[in-house]
């Protein structure tokens, strides 16, 4: 028995076991013994008496080799294991997964205990931790609504290996989110989306900051020479940046990707979460993903928003007299003829007035609004006029003229002078909806697909 209690005693239990001995031979007095244990002499006096009558077993803690009342279940161990390892939770970070082991398992554990459970099972955390790099912060903006920060990133969302890109935008003094749209590629459609949620959700910023790409920016903005600043020349906005200054938004853009260092955080803790997000809700497609993102801005803002320093809001509310559909889009200028119709992407469409709207007079300059949610509409003297698709009859001439060309010789595909313009299919306009979509995924999507 003597040696069983000896196997069970600590280092220090040894240690206060071995002093003891002394003062009970004569050896060591107990004030002595007390400054060497670093106990006071009432201390040593007890556990003197304790052990002239119950011998080592009274240096040993009563509960000491038992198991703690609080001690978490060893099924619930086991449970918890078996769910990371499973497919369904298997690429969540630890502290993603603690908190989906609340929403959907029932499991309520701290982040502790669940990392030594963890750890313990062997089991290593996705989320790899880069080595501390001490680098000075940027403090943040008092007020929310003072500077929105603005990107957008490509990934494998869905894990099916396809890259579609998400744009997000996060406000600078509390780091809520306030709009997110993912798209196909970055693109201009993309970010309109994302401003119309913050316009709508929370109102109008003071400024937005943003990358360098030709979206915010002209290509030839900052190359423009002295000669050509005295001659008067200038870069023309782009399409959103004259949205921008339309609505009184300040475009600040940044040099680096660690100048915008909020946004960027933001893509690390979307890519590391996301992915499982919509793994557990069944989600593959861009439309699903877009309507499931719309309930889960509120839950990540929740999470890990923060107190603005100045609690009174910079957001300029949003104005009934705004139509966000005459800003948010792609304009352009034409002219009509004498049948109200004009020509834009080599398809034609008419002028659609109604009954309290005046024609407009031929050869007249209109405006064209071109939006992917409202489609093509006309802006003439402050009024909007709504458009239809419009084809024009051929001539007989031309027709007669092309019955001529068939009968005559054709040079073969392989002829030197061709270069094989007959192998590919020519492409007409059909008056359908579809060709309408394609002329609008070319103007939101097809002049950045190579900027991307």
């Amino acid at each position: 028995m003597e040696g069983k209690v000896h196997y069970l005693m600590s280092q220090e239990q040894l240690k206060r076991y071995t002093v003891i001995e002394k003062t009970l031979e004569g050896s060591m007095t107990i004030r002595e013994a007390a400054k060497h244990l670093g106990l006071s002499v009432r201390q040593v006096i007890r556990l003197k008496k304790g052990v002239v009558e119950s011998g080592v077993a009274a240096l040993i803690h009563k509960n000491q080799g038992r198991k703690p009342a609080h001690a978490i279940p060893d099924g619930v161990k086991e449970t918890i294991i078996t769910l990371k390892i499973s497919d369904k939770y298997k690429e969540a970070n630890f502290k993603h997964f603690q908190e989906l082991l609340d929403r959907f398992e029932n499991i309520k554990i701290s982040y502790s205990p669940l990392y030594k459970i963890l750890k313990g099972a062997g089991i290593q955390s996705p989320k790899k931790r880069r080595r501390f790099k001490p680098h000075r912060r940027r403090k943040r903006k008092a007020q929310k609504g003072l500077l929105i920060q603005m990107d957008a990133t490509p990934y494998n969302w869905f894990g099916d290996g396809k890259m579609y890109s998400l744009h997000g935008a996060i406000d600078d003094a509390t780091g809520e989110i306030v709009g997110l749209c993912m798209t196909k590629n970055e693109c201009l459609q993309g970010y309109f989306e994302t401003t119309r949620q913050m316009l709508i959700n929370h109102g109008i910023p003071i400024s937005i900051y943003c990358d360098r790409h030709a979206i915010f920016l002209s290509t030839k903005a900052g190359k423009l020479t002295i000669e050509d600043e005295l001659e008067g020349k200038v870069c023309n906005d782009t399409q959103f940046g004259r949205a921008m200054k339309e609505l009184g938004i300040t475009i600040i853009s940044a040099r680096s990707a660690m100048a915008k260092g909020r946004v960027e955080k933001l893509w690390d803790t979307l890519q590391s979460r996301l992915p499982v997000e919509f793994k557990i809700a069944g989600i593959t497609t861009i439309d699903e993903a877009n309507e499931f993102l719309k309930c889960y801005i509120p839950q990540f803002n929740k999470l890990f928003a923060v107190e603005p320093e100045n609690p009174e809001s910079a957001f300029r509310p949003l104005s009934s007299d705004i139509d966000l559909d005459s800003v948010l889009c792609v304009k352009q200028k034409r002219k009509v003829d004498s049948g109200g119709v004009f020509s834009f992407y080599g398809k034609h469409f008419k002028v659609e007035p109604k009954e309290n709207q005046p024609y407009i007079p031929p050869n007249t300059p209109i405006n064209i609004f071109i939006s992917s949610i409202s489609g093509v509409r006309v802006e003439y003297n402050g009024r909007i006029y709504e458009t239809v698709p419009f084809v024009k009859p051929k001539k007989v001439a031309e027709s007669i003229s092309k019955e001529h060309k068939a009968t005559t010789y054709t040079p073969p595909d392989n002829h030197y002078y061709k270069y094989g313009q007959r192998l590919l299919k020519r492409v007409t306009f059909e008056d359908s909806d579809r060709d309408i979509l394609d002329m609008l995924e070319e103007i939101f999507l097809g002049k950045y697909k190579k900027l991307a």
